[in-house]
């Protein structure tokens, strides 16, 4: 598996942004373009709890899928006051995913402005994501697609991004968004995933107030080295070939695998998984 550093920039117009990162669909790291956003300041833990203690907030970890499973069903919930304290005290798995800042924390849009960046901007889905050190997503790919820019804030987090055009190596789970749930792609076994041999992709680390732009369908790990939280702008798919297939995902896919779940139930979670590695190796031999 080959990773190449996401190249980085201090900051960058929006012309050169376009020329250079979208049209190429090459990821990049802005360093210094939220500096003048109140949220470069005021945003950390602390101010979190302070804004939004009270709300009641939805939890996921690395736990297997199980059939039981609805799309996007958090494994707990608790208290954001009482999730800050657990980050701060001890390593959990326990990760914060899609929290929807404009429906449950208003006063917070106040603190960041929609960059320029050349895109149209999905103004209803700022989202936010936070973790304790060392939880991590499982490799995945957003369901639409989309162009992501992805700002960090408080500690360090590793991103490891692959592009659509990787997907024969990366044993990639049927009717589903993400890779074989048992690599561990921050130190991948290559006897055991010889597949990912082949590989090339790219790794990030991001600091406090550093965007990443991810480009459209990317494959992305994330890792936080310390706990923290990031927000996610995007965009739609410009590319027809994505827009067709988040069209896929959203209406039939997702759906076509609820069902499955209901009448396979574990057998169809465990077919998908052996058929991931049986299709990647098969693509060894071709």
């Amino acid at each position: 598996m080959y990773l190449q550093d996401v190249p980085r920039v201090p900051r960058i117009s929006k012309e050169a942004f376009l020329e250079s990162y979208f049209r190429k669909q090459q990821p990049v790291v802005i360093e210094e373009a939220i500096a003048d956003w109140p949220a470069y300041s005021k945003w950390n833990l602390e101010y979190m709890r302070k804004v939004a203690g009270d709300k009641i907030v939805p939890l996921y970890d690395d736990r297997p899928v199980d059939y039981n499973d609805g799309f996007n069903e958090p494994h707990a919930k608790m208290r954001m006051s009482e999730y800050i304290d657990l980050l701060l005290k001890e390593p959990t798995r326990y990760r914060i995913f899609l929290w929807n800042i404009l429906k449950e924390v208003p006063e917070l849009q106040a603190d960041f402005e929609y960059p320029d960046f050349g895109l149209r901007l999905m103004k209803s889905l700022p989202m936010l994501f936070f973790g304790g050190r060392d939880s991590y997503t499982f490799m995945h790919y957003d369901i639409d697609l989309a162009n992501i820019f992805h700002f960090h804030f408080e500690g360090e987090k590793e991103c490891i991004l692959f592009s659509q055009t990787e997907n024969r190596y990366l044993y990639k789970i049927p009717h589903s968004l993400i890779t074989h749930e048992s690599i561990d792609f921050a130190a991948p076994d290559f006897e055991k995933w010889p597949a990912l041999r082949h590989v090339s992709g790219y790794r990030a680390r991001l600091n406090h107030g550093e965007v990443l732009y991810i480009p459209e369908g990317y494959w992305h790990y994330m890792r936080y080295i310390t706990p923290g939280f990031s927000m996610s702008l995007r965009g739609l798919a410009r590319n027809p070939r994505h827009l067709s297939k988040a069209l896929y995902n959203i209406f039939i896919m997702r759906h076509y695998d609820n069902l499955m779940r209901r009448i396979r139930g574990q057998r169809w979670i465990d077919w998908k998984n052996e058929e991931a590695i049986v299709r990647t190796h098969r693509n060894l031999k071709a």
